[in-house]
């Protein structure tokens, strides 16, 4: 007769190999059930976006058969549970992930939208915030720019903002509340109070997590959000170039100051090469090459990977179709890796 106990002790010989412990350790193994022949339990990833769920899984299907059975049977649940970045977090919202550039013309935007894509459909509740309060361009990169949020009322009386859902994305802009044609002249006290009230005023509901558009650069809007919102950790988006990478090393070295500290999830370098449609086997590195590897290695931050330049993404973007929706297109991969590697990155800084 197969006992609890010894299925643990089977269990115990499984590492996650990014925390570096062993499941039942963990806290990672729930529900087990023994039949006849048969035995059933859950694995509680840290993120449903876990790149290596396959793996996890394989290693235990491995350890029973090792420590108790080949012939029994063996069905196992890979759940996840996400854990909140801080206890003080924004109310039901576990992890804020700021993406960030150093300068504008990166392609932040287009980074931000289509990693909250990728986390969507790879199971985890998520938001996205435009918080690039001169230039939003969320609305129009999700086909929304002439929708209007709702309004309802919480249990404490006050009006909250219901976020637009699109794609399965809960998605807020100061966009859905502007002119299009008009530009934006806040002054720096008016910028970050319009900030803060779309972080505050706005009912996200249960979140696994909440990426935000931030603005190019370092200024108000950066320190604001740093200091009032307990922040996950910030992906920094470079393109190869030189000038680049070097306002990309100011904007790390901003969250690494006293009275900010944000965690570096890592560096993503966007626009690392370029592949033609009808060669897609064809890399240009028409920017130059690795430029992010080297800014990640030289900041001691991981590297995230590269998105490649391709029409496609800015035509999908354009259109209200960001590109992670078509998984077939290799571009969209690459984007649902990237998701893969923040949520794992995350964990680590979690369990840290």
């Amino acid at each position: 007769m197969i006992t609890k106990q010894q299925i643990l002790d089977a269990l115990g010989h499984v590492e996650e190999p990014d925390l570096k412990k062993d499941l039942v350790t963990l806290n990672m193994i729930e529900n087990i059930e023994i039949l006849p022949n048969k035995i059933k339990f859950d694995v509680v990833l840290t993120t449903p976006a876990c790149p290596l769920k396959g793996h996890i899984e394989h290693a235990c299907r491995n350890a029973i058969a090792l420590f108790i059975s080949k012939e029994i049977e063996v069905e196992i649940l890979m759940t996840a549970r996400v854990k909140a970045a801080d206890a003080a977090q924004l109310k039901n919202v576990k992890n804020i992930i700021l993406v960030s550039s150093g300068k504008g013309g990166v392609g932040k935007s287009t980074i931000a939208a289509n990693l909250a894509l990728a986390l969507a459909h790879l199971g985890a509740k998520t938001g996205l915030l435009d918080a690039d309060i001169y230039g939003p361009s969320v609305p129009i990169m999700f086909g929304v720019e002439h929708e209007k949020p709702a309004s309802i009322q919480s249990a404490d009386g006050k009006n909250k903002i219901v976020p637009i859902d699109r794609f399965g994305l809960k998605i807020l802009s100061i966009g859905f509340f502007t002119d299009p044609n008009q530009p934006i002249p806040w002054r720096g006290p008016m910028a970050t109070s319009a900030i803060k009230q779309l972080f505050n005023d706005t009912d996200w509901g249960d979140l696994d997590y909440l990426v935000v558009d931030m603005p190019p650069g370092t200024g108000d809007i950066h320190i604001t959000v740093a200091q009032n919102y307990p922040i996950a950790g910030a992906v920094i988006v470079t393109t190869p170039q030189q000038v680049a990478l070097a306002d990309a090393i100011k904007g790390m070295a901003m969250y690494q100051m006293e009275g900010v500290k944000v965690p570096i999830i890592g560096v993503v370098e966007n626009m690392a090469y370029f592949t033609p449609q009808e060669l897609p086997d064809n890399k240009y590195y028409i920017f130059g090459k690795d430029g992010g590897k080297r800014l990640a290695a030289d900041n001691q931050v991981p590297f995230l990977g590269e998105i490649p330049l391709v029409k496609s993404v800015s035509d999908a973007g354009d259109n209200g179709y960001p590109i992670a929706l078509d998984r077939e297109d290799l571009t969209a991969q690459a984007f649902h890796v990237l998701a893969g590697k923040v949520a794992q990155e995350l964990s680590i800084l979690a369990n840290s």
